[in-house]
């Protein structure tokens, strides 16, 4: 369910811009996903020139690239904030995210939300005019068909996740399930962000709405910040 599309090199122009933002003792939110990866280098190579931070991975995938790249890691349980947090997202429309195509939304959710400040990194195949792709939802296995009939009320169709590489459905780190559920177009991506996240069962979804501060969108020739949150 990952998104594709979108060149690397952009990718990579908003992901190392984005990286630029991180300063001198701060501890830093690291992303999912092949954009915010890009970002997780060009930190790495900043850390091994003597900038002294401290990150929180996102997921597996995150912890394992920081590790590789010399990021010294810590936990939410071990600091007093996060000062700055980089990730990617699967569609922007207007500042409002999906998230959720590694699976990874709710560790990602957590940690975005409790920034200070919030970079999205973004190729230009990820702007919307609309959100319209499946909303990720991490479900309790035991809880999976009750949430499947709640988002049925809600006018969604809901997917299990099934895994590429193995039988079976996709298991997230936290040990869960991921229902890609339908909408259509989302004109009020808040009120359904709303209504999921009360739904029993539910661990967490992938609507990010009103979370962003700025999205670096890389293009072919350099790179675009949008502003979404006054004062940050």
């Amino acid at each position: 369910m990952k998104t594709e599309g979108g060149s690397e090199a952009a990718k990579r122009r908003a992901g190392e811009r984005a990286a630029e933002a991180v300063e001198d003792g701060m501890v830093v939110g690291l992303g999912t996903g092949s954009t915010a990866a890009y970002a997780i280098e060009a930190i790495g190579r900043a850390v091994e020139d003597g900038l002294a931070v401290r990150g929180i991975p996102t997921s597996y995938q995150s912890r394992q690239l920081a590790i590789e790249v010399g990021i010294p890691l810590t936990t939410l349980e071990e600091v007093d904030g996060v000062d700055l947090a980089i990730d990617g997202a699967d569609q922007v429309a207007e500042g409002d995210l999906i998230k959720g195509g590694g699976a990874a939304h709710t560790r990602e959710k957590v940690v975005d939300a409790t920034a200070d400040r919030f970079l999205v990194v973004a190729d230009p195949s990820k702007l919307v005019e609309t959100l319209e792709r499946p909303v990720p939802v991490e479900v309790l296995p035991a809880a999976r068909p009750v949430v499947a009939d709640r988002v049925r009320e809600l006018g969604g169709e809901p997917e299990l996740r099934a895994a590429e590489r193995k039988d079976g459905p996709v298991v997230t780190d936290n040990g869960n399930l991921v229902l890609d559920c339908a909408f259509g177009e989302l004109d009020e991506p808040g009120e359904l962000a709303t209504s999921l996240s009360a739904i029993p069962g539910v661990l967490e979804h992938g609507l990010f709405v009103g979370l962003a501060d700025a999205v670096y969108v890389g293009t072919a020739d350099g790179v675009e910040r949008r502003t979404y949150r006054a004062g940050k």
